[in-house]
């Protein structure tokens, strides 16, 4: 089983101008956006099996990736909403 990376550009390919003004220009939402990225990385390696994880664990980093994400997806449609 291929085991694939969420990152935001990937997960939002049509927002990729809008992603990189954003982590420029403010603050909060490049926060949001190391955080995600961070989390993401480690979902990854839990996954993989080179971070040990239980599945509950594993699930709950899930969804936190998901609210990390939806949060980021807010700030992209409101940024592009603006212009």
């Amino acid at each position: 089983m291929t085991i694939e990376k969420h990152d935001l550009v990937h997960e939002f390919p049509d927002h990729q101008h809008t992603i990189r003004h954003l982590k420029m220009n403010d603050r909060h939402f490049a926060r949001l956006f190391e955080q995600y990225n961070e989390l993401d990385s480690l979902i990854h390696k839990m996954e993989e099996g080179a971070e040990p994880t239980s599945d509950d664990v594993l699930n709950e980093k899930k969804a936190e990736r998901v609210q990390l994400k939806d949060a980021l997806f807010t700030f992209i449609k409101e940024a592009e909403a603006v212009n």
